[in-house]
């Protein structure tokens, strides 16, 4: 068995490669730092490592796997024992940072790793470092006045989306076969959707929260918070979700659920249900035919389609904005300050004459959040539309449904250009206050060579449906791509080059 291609190869292949003794953790850490070194300085999306620690630990897995191999003791290792991921910086990650993209914190460390970090860790996997974000959370472009901006690796003029931007990017590059991220809006499938790689949002409840910036563990907003792993194979995401799982003994929104192997799903017994548009604001036709193309893949495999109109979805955005709004004990505001709510017309003033503490971004998002307030009364009847929203929805998936839906209008847009369309993130938005299973899936290339994805959308508790349907589509051949940041001699981006050799007819060309 020769070994696998570490920057383009799915996380339990490597696992498996290591196990035979065909690959060197040593060598596979080596290769992926290599990696970061290469295109990190292009696409700023790690921003905090731990190379020398995680050298050290490779070498350990090594030794631990060479023992096992003359023992026969493989089956008592850990099942990801030596291979690399990266995290998100809002989780904690010990003796990292943990800034959540703020100057007033840019000194912070973490003493201890949240739970899901340690889960990963006690699995055997080997953290490299940490990756960027937007400052506070609650925005889709990775930016901030600690670590900069984060760009696409597909196109360095677009955004690579957020909250888990860094992520998104590293998995994306071949920088990583694995992230952490975290979702509340979007924050996992948006950047999985601009950067195409897999990502999953967890049924509310499956995977703790604790131990993220901010620590908003007892607010009513952590039930609409998912954490979860960006991938290159859908055959990843139900070993890590696995080992994620499970309550932790101080999230109270983390309890026992039973989460089925999607192997043991029957295609042949799951409803497909394509929802192109949410009714309101029109997703590209380049969006609406990879729901149309995923839906094929999907009945050509023996599901069923069902069509349905989901009216309400023409107010996800607003939907979500209020049911966020009424459960939040601490205004985003509060989030900035530390504790003692900014004030936005100052701050704004600061970066007039150029003494800015707070990202432009970051700023516009809480004006954005004090306007949304004026009306409690509207928030009120929309937080009604949502429940009985979800009524409909729960109603419509039953224990056997999926929904095909995008994950935004179109794909990533040029950095800044989210501020034209940000109500549109309620295409990923609706479904944490849904409280739903997620799957993001790669579906392709535009005409210009960027990601186009779909969500894979099921009730709560039908995670191994939705990660069922993402397997069946990567075996139809709707599989991630490597991207590569460096320029290409043409003077395209690789993406670029890439959507001319399928207009062409050939074979996508993956970068070197």
């Amino acid at each position: 068995m020769s070994a696998p291609d570490p920057h383009r190869s799915a996380a339990i292949d490597l696992a498996a490669a290591l196990r035979a003794g065909d690959l060197r953790s040593r060598a596979l850490v080596d290769a992926h730092i290599e990696r970061i070194e290469a295109v990190n300085p292009l696409i700023n999306a790690l921003v905090a490592d731990r190379f020398a620690a995680a050298r050290a630990e490779a070498d350990d897995a090594d030794r631990r796997l060479d023992a096992a191999r003359r023992d026969g003791g493989l089956d008592a290792l850990p099942p990801l024992l030596g291979v690399p991921c990266t995290i998100k910086e809002f989780f904690s990650v010990q003796g990292l940072p943990k800034t959540g993209g703020m100057l007033a914190r840019r000194d912070a460390l973490s003493v201890e790793d949240a739970p899901t970090v340690a889960r990963m860790r006690a699995a055997g996997m080997v953290v490299l470092g940490v990756s960027n974000v937007p400052e506070g959370g609650l925005w889709m472009e990775s930016i901030n006045l600690v670590y900069g901006r984060t760009n696409n690796p597909w196109d360095l003029r677009r955004t690579p989306g957020g909250s888990s931007g860094g992520e998104g990017a590293l998995v994306a590059a071949g920088c990583s076969p694995v992230g952490l991220g975290s979702d509340i809006g979007g924050s996992i499938r948006i950047p999985a959707a601009m950067c195409g790689t897999f990502g999953h949002k967890p049924s509310v409840g499956l995977v703790p929260n604790t131990g993220q910036f901010p620590d908003m563990i007892e607010d009513g907003t952590s039930a609409y918070l998912g954490s979860g792993p960006l991938t290159r194979s859908a055959r990843d995401l139900y070993p890590l979700v696995s080992i994620m799982a499970g309550p932790d003994g101080v999230d109270p929104w983390c309890h026992e659920r039973t989460l089925v192997d999607p192997a043991t799903v029957d295609i042949g017994r799951l409803r497909v249900i394509p929802v192109p548009t949410n009714g309101r604001f029109h997703p590209a036709p380049v969006m609406q035919d990879a729901v149309q193309r995923a839906t094929d893949s999907l009945v050509a495999a023996g599901a069923r389609r069902v069509d349905a109109r989901v009216e309400r979805l023409q107010k996800a955005f607003e939907i979500w904005s209020a049911m966020l709004g009424e459960a939040s004990g601490t205004p985003y505001a509060e989030i900035l300050g530390q504790g003692q709510a900014i004030g936005v017309v100052g701050e704004l003033a600061r970066h007039l004459v150029g003494r800015p503490r707070y990202s432009w971004d970051a700023l516009v998002v809480t004006a954005g959040e004090v306007l949304g307030k004026v009306m409690p009364g509207m928030q009120k009847k929309l937080a009604d539309e949502g429940a009985a929203l979800r009524e409909e929805l729960d109603a419509l998936l039953g224990d056997d449904g999926v929904i095909i839906h995008p994950p935004y209008t179109r794909p990533a847009p040029v950095h800044r250009g989210a501020w034209t369309t940000f109500p549109h993130s309620g295409y990923t938005s609706i479904f944490n206050v849904m409280q739903a299973a997620v799957t993001v899936v790669p579906m392709g290339f535009d005409e210009r060579g960027l990601p186009v994805t779909v969500q894979v959308i099921g009730r709560a508790g039908m995670d191994h449906l939705t990660m069922a349907a993402a397997l069946a589509l990567e075996a139809a051949g709707h599989t991630w791509t490597m991207a590569d940041p460096r320029p290409h001699p043409s003077g395209q981006t690789w993406g670029e080059v890439q959507a001319k050799r399928v207009a062409d007819g050939r074979e996508p060309w993956p970068p070197p």
